[in-house]
């Protein structure tokens, strides 16, 4: 199947399962190909996990639609990504939302990223390369959503202080094995936790996450 038949494909059924088509049409407007290896090219509008090099991945496109859905994004919302990885769901982010503000702890990708973000035109996002122990970025905070692309052992208090009151963060939590993608939306009389379902991610490093 070539990509544009793929990529058709992929989104038919994106367009069943999302209600929210804010997110997939910005979705459809970000090539995948462009951020996944060049052996991997043919493969990049299949609905799975591929890999990045480094340990990482680019998630499953559906997974990527759910967790922005549940974000509820504005145009106005400023939100940041725990997790740059090849800079696919910032990329996505920047079409939705004013200001976009995205963490790597890879060297690496944390270039390739910035490079491949600059190449689109991209004056939104700003990449950021943090030391291993640092989760976030404090300095743009509080933001209007958090969107985190690993999966951590509990909901990190260092992350969900850096929403806004009625701000809103996605994050796979659980074993390093299998996590439960958790929506948690901060407000005045205490966080509300809601799941959206099993899922895998690799794992959050970083203080108040997994050591290593």
């Amino acid at each position: 199947m070539d990509l544009k038949t793929a990529k058709a494909e992929l989104f038919k059924h994106l367009s069943w399962d999302i209600k929210d088509q804010r997110v997939v049409e910005a979705m459809r407007r970000v090539p995948r190909e462009d951020f996944v290896l060049s052996a991997d090219r043919d493969a990049a509008y299949e609905d799975h996990p591929l890999g990045i090099g480094y340990g990482q991945t680019i998630s499953q496109p559906f997974i990527v639609a759910l967790m922005l859905q549940a974000l509820t994004l504005k145009s106005t919302d400023s939100v940041l990504e725990v997790g740059t990885g090849s800079g696919y769901v910032a990329a996505i982010l920047g079409e939705l939302v004013e200001r976009v503000t995205t963490v790597e702890i890879v060297p690496e990708l944390a270039l390739t990223a910035t490079r491949t973000l600059h190449s689109k035109g991209y004056s939104n996002i700003d990449v950021h390369l943090v030391p291993r122990s640092t989760l976030g970025w404090i300095d743009n905070a509080p933001y209007d959503a958090i969107i985190v692309s690993a999966g951590a052992p509990s909901i990190p208090p260092i992350l969900s202080g850096q929403l806004k009151w009625n701000g809103r963060m996605v994050i796979p939590v659980g074993s390093r094995s299998q996590q439960e993608l958790i929506k948690l939306t901060r407000t005045m009389q205490g966080d509300k936790v809601e799941s959206l379902g099993s899922c895998y991610f690799v794992p959050l490093i970083g203080d108040d996450a997994w050591k290593s």
